[in-house]
């Protein structure tokens, strides 16, 4: 964290006196996002391991603003500690405006108009944008080429068809897939790609849309992103809504080529087939295989979109066993109505002292885990830390870095994620974490914030932490 803050002082003249965390240890990324703040300055910072990622964001983003193009200046960087600083954005994604401006399928004016905006800006970014962009820094592929497209369809098979359990037949959904590959390769891909442009990724600021996170660009089809935005899952875009976007998107792109509609549309769905398929991949891998189970409240939308392909969009190619296997999919009960308990699990999170007891179980289920975190490196050992806690940016970042600590994390992660899984599927409503430390300020602080982060979004299950010998001292500040 010392090098934003010294990127931060060096681009401001003045140094960043607040930290605040946006994504807690490792987002779905695995990027450590903060805001700094100081002398009436925000900026946002980032650290990222991934140098190849890192140049590909600030090359672009750099390219993006010569061309005009609303997305955050860069600051400052320093690549060699994986360290950039950007312009702050706000905190106003496209995606929680439409959820505050919705009731069901009728959705604000505003919002629409805001939508509106992003599908007008696109073409700027796929072809006037496109041209002259340095696509060797792209990463890990220059296009969406037939590995790329490879690496999406068996990111389906295995993580969301095999672990839903969904039956099908291999040999023949491979060769679905090839003839799939080369329908979509059929379409001209000579145009910049975003690769996620979604509404999570669209900010909003003074009513306008701003873009981030398309460092995983590369050369690609122009129907590809518009299809990400249409069909994002929990957006629920009702249908006439997306053909109207569809429509505006159409017009503006033809202000840029000489565009032939019914040949753009004759690999639109295709696209929209592979696009669907990618974030399912997704959601099988955070949901099924890492037990993030928030990740599986995505499907039923994402099934309610195939159905809707369905029934209205019959594809120029054949795919029987991909479609079955949808078909199979889109009727199962496990994936529609993924199981949620009546009464919900609620998972106590403590820290404290050992120089203290023991926090004392409420529920009368006699306890649960205790670990018991002496054996980690100690901040409090540091002049520079003492006076902070295991909830400060500079602690967190001072333990992300030592592997003890990490694989001390993801153990405990295991043990209670099975616990947690057992216990809700009992019916059980209360399980006990405890994490103990010297001081119980630093490391178990950490800990417990880090496995809370972690369940919160796991459904049926409720999060409740509590940092007794910070509440003795005064230094819990507000309640989590």
């Amino acid at each position: 964290m010392e090098v934003l803050k010294r990127l931060f002082e060096q681009h401001f003249r003045s140094p960043a006196d607040r930290v605040l965390s946006l994504q807690g240890q490792l987002g779905g990324s695995g990027r450590i996002i903060v805001r700094l703040a100081g002398a009436g300055h925000t900026a946002i910072g980032i650290l990222y391991s991934v140098r190849e990622e890192n140049v590909a964001f600030l090359e672009f983003s750099r390219h993006f603003r010569r061309h005009g193009l609303p997305v955050p200046q860069i600051y400052a960087e320093d690549l060699s500690h994986g360290a950039y600083l950007e312009e702050d954005l706000g905190d106003t994604t496209l995606f929680e405006f439409l959820s505050a401006n919705r009731s069901g399928e009728s959705i604000a004016s505003q919002v629409v108009d805001a939508y509106r905006e992003a599908v007008a800006v696109l073409p700027r970014f796929q072809v006037e944008a496109g041209r002259g962009l340095n696509y060797k820094v792209c990463y890990p592929r220059a296009s969406f080429d037939r590995q790329s497209i490879a690496w999406d369809l068996n990111y389906f098979k295995y993580y969301f068809l095999r672990l839903a359990g969904i039956p099908f037949n291999e040999q023949a959904l491979e060769l679905d897939f090839t003839r799939l590959t080369k329908f979509l390769l059929g379409a001209p891909h000579d145009y910049f790609l975003y690769r996620d442009f979604q509404s999570r990724n669209i900010m909003l600021r003074d009513g306008q849309p701003w873009f981030l996170d398309y460092q995983g660009g590369r050369k690609g089809a122009l129907q590809y992103d518009i299809a990400s935005l249409l069909y994002d899952g929990k957006a629920d875009l009702p249908p006439e809504l997306r053909r109207q976007l569809l429509d505006h998107y159409l017009d503006c792109l033809a202000g840029f080529i000489d565009l032939r509609r019914d040949a753009f549309m004759e690999h639109y769905y295709a696209f929209v087939y592979v696009r669907i398929l990618q974030a399912l991949g997704a959601y099988g891998f955070r949901g099924f295989y890492e037990r993030k189970t928030h990740f599986l409240e995505s499907v039923p939308y994402a099934l309610k979109n195939l159905r809707w392909l369905a029934e209205h969009v019959k594809l120029p190619i054949a795919v029987p066993a991909l479609l079955d296997a949808l078909e199979r999919m889109s009727t199962s009960d496990k994936l529609q109505n993924h199981p949620v308990p009546a009464t919900g699990l609620i998972v106590h999170v403590f820290s404290f002292s050992f120089h203290q007891s023991i926090p004392a179980d409420q529920s009368g289920n006699g306890g649960g885990f205790v670990f018991d975190a002496r054996s980690l490196p100690n901040p409090g050992r540091e002049e520079q830390f003492r006076s902070l806690t295991g909830r400060d940016a500079p602690v967190i970042e001072y333990l992300n870095q030592h592997r003890s600590v990490r694989e001390f994390l993801s153990h405990a992660q295991s043990l209670v994620d099975a616990s947690v899984a057992n216990y809700r599927d009992r019916g059980f409503s209360s399980l006990m974490v405890c994490f103990g430390c010297t001081g119980g300020q630093h490391r178990s602080v950490y800990l417990a914030e880090q496995l809370a982060k972690h369940l919160r979004g796991t459904v049926g299950v409720e999060v409740v932490v509590r940092h007794t010998q910070l509440e003795k001292s005064g230094m819990s500040g507000e309640a989590t």
